[in-house]
């Protein structure tokens, strides 16, 4: 079973991280919810509160497969704000891990130079913060082990592609199946 360590930090656009986590989880992969701040307790962008299961600080890095990045603001800029999270995403980009990041967090990896010369997609108005990346235009691209999803309303061909990455083209198409998602 893989293993998805995904980072929430507060101002995060909530859906993406709850949608990609649900989605997962439905696929038998075993998510981790870790607070890339001080508590568990992480509030999104529009006044939900989150109680995430660890604080990053506290997790085994080793343990996971992925690294998954919600967007939103201000919680991107929290999330790159993090000298863990920075640290987790080029190192798992370098093991040739995936490294998946949605909405404005594509350009986490963007200004970590983890986009040199990749496709990737982003939130409209963000595709200046790609750094050297190809735009694409879609709704979700993967390139090698990177993958980026442009909003919420990608929110699940996004999850379904780290889905397809970690456990196969047959799972993402049964959970895709079983939500009744026909596009």
């Amino acid at each position: 079973m893989s293993k998805v360590l995904c980072c929430f930090a507060p101002g995060l656009e909530e859906c993406e991280g709850l949608v990609s986590v649900d989605l997962l989880r439905r696929a038998g992969i075993d998510v981790t919810i870790a607070s890339a701040w001080e508590e568990l307790r992480v509030v999104g962008a529009h006044g939900i509160a989150i109680e995430c299961d660890a604080l990053l600080s506290e997790v085994d890095y080793a343990d996971f497969d992925a690294l998954l990045l919600p967007g939103g603001m201000p919680g991107t800029e929290n999330l790159f704000e993090s000298e863990i999270v920075r640290a987790l995403a080029c190192d798992y980009a370098e093991a040739g891990r995936i490294v998946a990041a949605i909405c404005a967090a594509p350009t986490v990896l963007g200004r970590l130079g983890l986009l040199k010369s990749r496709r990737a997609t982003c939130y409209s108005g963000c595709e200046d913060r790609l750094f050297a990346a190809e735009h694409v235009d879609a709704d979700t691209v993967r390139d090698g082990n990177i993958i980026t999803g442009r909003a919420l309303g990608a929110a699940i061909p996004f999850a379904l592609e780290v889905i397809a990455a970690l456990e196969g083209q047959e799972a993402a198409q049964n959970v895709k199946s079983s939500i009744v998602y026909n596009h």
